[in-house]
């Protein structure tokens, strides 16, 4: 049934439509605590679904035939933001044994042992190993960490309040939290450069997702194109490869990255860019702000009908509704 609908929803050619999914991490194995990632065993199985039901594509392919009209019917690809570890030990494997090709979206200034801000945050809160988080001090308040829901209802208060602050002093309290916690941090979290190589080596594509991953729409436009050209050039001289994709951080249009921005990054030379904007792109779309979604159910009929929601819900394509 879903791929007979499917099929109605998103045929082949001029009428073509790319359904483009977007993860962030794959955990080896579920975390009792901040449980919004897919472990493993769920990835697979929705990678598999997805390889049953539709026609997967690299994404560089896939925006090619897009332009061009020749888009299979149920047509899809697969990418990662920010550039973690697991990407490399968890869901290559994966990815390889099933035969989906993926792109991997890399933050340039956390490769080789770097930390995202929000990480610092996750993980202190994580560790801290107290019932109560004190932040007071730098007027973050103070939080119940004493169970598992209070722990990921404190880390989300924490991040909501931080996301768009000045990325100085998102840095800076994501770094005092840390001290109140109290606990080592993992530095291990992202891909070192030689993963991020391997990862090309292995049939992936590799894209740029700027250095520091700033909210480019608070950044001055010269600043924001630096973050673009520097994750890019830093990339291609790591691989020693054109890259021709690239992911806007968070990726909300006219909230996390403005229209000049956009242009901006057309001019740049790039391929494609890809968007948090849910829904599916067309021949008309504008290739540098493509729209990707996400869907977490973890059963199969769910997972089914969430993709044929987006593609059946044109209201997304005009980034009504952004993933998580």
């Amino acid at each position: 049934m879903i791929r007979t609908l499917a099929n109605l929803l998103s045929p082949a050619g001029k009428n073509g439509r790319l359904s483009i999914l977007i993860f962030h991490r794959v955990v080896a194995q579920r975390d009792p605590v901040f449980d919004w990632h897919p472990d493993a065993i769920a990835f697979e199985r929705r990678m598999q679904w997805l390889r049953t039901w539709f026609h997967v594509l690299p994404l560089d392919e896939a925006v090619l035939r897009l332009r061009e009209q020749s888009l299979p019917a149920r047509a899809a690809a697969v990418s990662f933001d920010d550039g973690y570890a697991d990407n490399y030990h968890v869901a290559l494997p994966i990815l390889q044994r099933l035969g989906v090709p993926a792109t991997f979206f890399v933050a340039t200034g956390y490769i080789n042992g770097g930390r995202m801000w929000n990480d610092t945050i996750t993980e202190a809160v994580r560790h801290c190993g107290k019932a109560t988080l004190d932040l007071s001090g730098a007027g973050l308040g103070t939080h119940d960490i004493s169970s598992a829901e209070a722990m990921r209802r404190t880390t989300a208060v924490l991040l909501d309040g931080l996301k768009y602050k000045a990325a100085r002093e998102r840095s800076q309290a994501a770094d005092y939290v840390a001290q109140v916690a109290g606990c080592r941090l993992p530095a291990d979290l992202m891909m070192t450069s030689e993963q991020v190589r391997a990862m090309r080596r292995a049939g992936m594509l590799i894209g740029a997702h700027t250095v520091t991953h700033p909210i480019l729409a608070r950044l001055d436009p010269d600043e924001a194109r630096r973050e673009v050209v520097n994750s890019r050039d830093h990339l291609e001289d790591l691989l020693q490869d054109r890259v021709g994709l690239f992911a806007y951080p968070n990726g909300r249009p006219s909230v996390d990255y403005r229209a000049e921005d956009a242009e901006s990054v057309r001019g740049l030379g790039f391929d494609a860019a890809v968007t948090t904007a849910w829904g599916v792109a067309d021949a008309g779309s504008d290739r540098m702000q493509l729209p990707r979604f996400t869907p977490w159910d973890g059963t199969r009929l769910r997972f089914g009908v969430r993709l044929l929601r987006n593609l059946l819900d044109d209201s997304r394509r005009a980034g009504t509704q952004i993933a998580s």
